[in-house]
């Protein structure tokens, strides 16, 4: 990629402001702990609402388009995915008295890690095409 920089303090602050904007992203958008009951039906749902979880989706899609634009592909890919997981592990681990949330861990891992990739790859694909 000729805008990616070649100097590796700018790799490195590139790479420090996305993850730190990931890390806000979740603890932004995944700070909402409240369940609905359904009064009728008496079924529980959340605590994510559909906009948290589409509004999530979007700033990670553009963190990852960024990174793409400016970083190695390998890096974008992890400067998004590693501090997605490790914030909502840290949050699901302080919740979750059952074990789960490490099952959860590795799905949200999986999840980042595979869809950072596809978009990583679509980025640079749209950018190669259109020089």
């Amino acid at each position: 990629m000729g805008s990616m920089p070649q100097n590796s303090y700018l790799v490195a602050l590139f790479t420090f402001v996305i993850a730190a904007l990931t890390t806000a992203t979740w603890w932004t958008l995944g700070r909402d702990t409240t369940h609905e009951v359904d009064a009728a039906t008496g079924a529980v749902t959340g605590p994510y609402e559909t906009p948290q979880v589409i509004a999530c989706v979007v700033v990670l899609v553009a963190l990852v388009v960024v990174g793409a634009l400016v970083l190695p592909a390998w890096l974008a890919v992890l400067a998004v995915s590693l501090p997605f997981t490790a914030a909502w592990t840290l949050h699901a681990s302080s919740t979750d008295d059952s074990g789960l949330w490490a099952v959860g861990a590795i799905l949200v891992l999986i999840g980042t890690l595979v869809g950072s990739t596809v978009v990583t790859a679509v980025t640079r694909a749209l950018v190669r095409n259109r020089s």
